[in-house]
């Protein structure tokens, strides 16, 4: 703790220099002070999305800054450089509805710049500061909460394992407050799902640091879904938390990293790799290997007549494959966009019209995919499965037209009810009743018997 009273020239106002310091150096740069005691015991970590309402002045109370005068939480990401280094340091120490002052000099505010005009140079700024909420750090695809990472110890540098990159890690899986798996290995990112490791896992990994060692939190979809894991008796819809330290990492080569030789070279080990997946039922973990395939050729050009065949032959075959793992897992709109691709480069392919046809038809597109297992039957007469498929679309096509048929008949009937009624109500409007009616024809009531 230190304490020194700082006075304004004009007298506004004095500072108590005082407070706990912060800072790794204890050099007094970030000094804090508890106002109003928060509740819990957990304070927010690195990476951690936190909400906060503040008021910021200069040591002479004057004001440059104010959350509340918005009326609006002010939220950030912490550790991240997001904000000033005194925040970082400061609401890191904070528990939810603390209000505290932070006292920063220079150095962890706007430094020698300041932040002009409010702000001027070499100015040590006076912060209060109350926590409303903090999160954890949504790493899922679609940000719905399936998997929430909170960093306990910060990693080193700024690259990240990628697709495809050989990863040391040290796990420990908890469910239901039970550890269920602890163990320290290597293997490949993409293919973790061998080796019992959930697929969040694997995500989050992609946005970890060397040294990094976070909390993971895992709904069931990122976790083991429905089906569970036999392996570690978890049931289905079950939430996991895992404590996962990256203790070592080598990034899979990118795309631009490799020269037409290694990708040519690369390609069958992959497609081979991706084909052992399929055959055990593992059909997104498949797709992720003919994705490769078609990331690295995708753009290729300049290509010898040789090598140009070879990339051809390579890319059909990851398309076919990824049509295929798309119908697999009932992706039919992916499935359809893979076969077209495949049609570019062999408009007559039998595969690719077939699994367009079969894509089309877990669509409902009855009548498009019969005529593309038409097709299929015209170029390559012997496939019988087209022929079987083109009977099936036929007959659904006819309970289509009945059921269509059923439908208007149904609802001309209910317009020539509607129209007859119509034409019964006016023709009694024609009609000129014998008592009561009026020369404008309007009916008056009778005032006896």
């Amino acid at each position: 703790m230190t304490a020194e009273e700082v006075k304004s020239e004009e007298g506004q106002q004095e500072i108590t220099m005082e407070g706990e310091d912060l800072t790794l150096k204890k050099d007094g740069g970030v000094l804090k002070v508890i106002k109003k005691e928060g509740t819990g015991n957990e304070t927010p970590m690195t990476g951690d999305k936190v909400s906060v309402h503040y008021v910021g002045t200069l040591l002479d109370g004057t004001k440059f800054d104010s959350s509340r005068d918005r009326d609006e939480h002010f939220t950030f990401d912490l550790g991240k450089g997001q904000v000033i280094k005194a925040w970082d340091l400061g609401v890191a120490t904070m528990k939810i509805g603390e209000v505290c002052q932070l006292i920063c000099s220079p150095e962890y505010a706007y430094g020698a710049a300041g932040s002009p005009p409010k702000i001027p140079p070499n100015s040590t700024l006076v912060f209060e500061v109350e926590l409303f909420q903090f999160k954890g750090e949504d790493l899922s695809d679609k940000e719905d909460g399936g998997i929430i990472r909170r960093i306990l110890t910060k990693g080193e540098g700024y690259t990240k394992p990628n697709e495809g990159a050989t990863v040391e890690v040290s796990l420990e899986g908890e469910w239901q407050g039970k550890v269920f798996d602890r163990r320290e290995l290597t293997f490949e990112v993409g293919d973790g799902v061998d080796l019992g490791i959930p697929k969040g896992i694997e995500k989050a990994l992609q946005s970890m640091e060397k040294g990094e060692e976070s909390i993971i939190k895992l709904s069931p979809s990122y976790g083991f879904d429905s089906t569970g894991s036999y392996q570690f008796n978890i049931p289905p819809g079950a939430e996991l938390c895992y404590k996962v330290k990256l203790i070592s990492f080598e990034k899979a080569k990118e795309s631009w990293e490799m020269n037409t030789e290694e990708k040519l070279e690369q390609g069958p080990i992959v497609k081979e790799k991706g084909t052992q997946y399929f055959k055990e039922g593992k059909y997104k973990q498949a797709a992720l290997q003919y994705k490769k395939i078609v990331s690295w050729l995708d753009h290729e050009s300049g290509l010898s007549e040789q090598d140009e065949q070879k990339a051809r032959a390579l890319q059909l075959a990851a398309h076919l494959n990824l049509a295929m793992c798309f119908i697999k897992i009932q992706e039919h709109a992916q499935a359809l966009e893979n076969c077209s691709k495949a049609l570019e480069l062999d408009s007559c392919n039998e595969k690719a019209l077939f699994r367009r046809s079969e894509a089309l038809f877990a669509l409902k597109e009855f009548e498009e995919a019969r005529n593309g297992f038409q097709k299929v039957v015209q170029l390559y007469p012997d496939n019988k499965a087209a022929k079987t498929q083109i009977t099936a679309c036929q007959r659904f096509l006819r309970e289509q037209y009945e059921k269509d048929k059923r439908l208007y008949a149904n609802m001309f009937s209910k317009f020539a009810e509607h129209d007859t009624k119509k034409e019964a109500a006016e023709k009694g409007k024609d009609e000129k009743p014998e008592n009561g009616q009026t020369e404008e024809g309007s009916m008056e009531l009778e005032q006896n018997p």
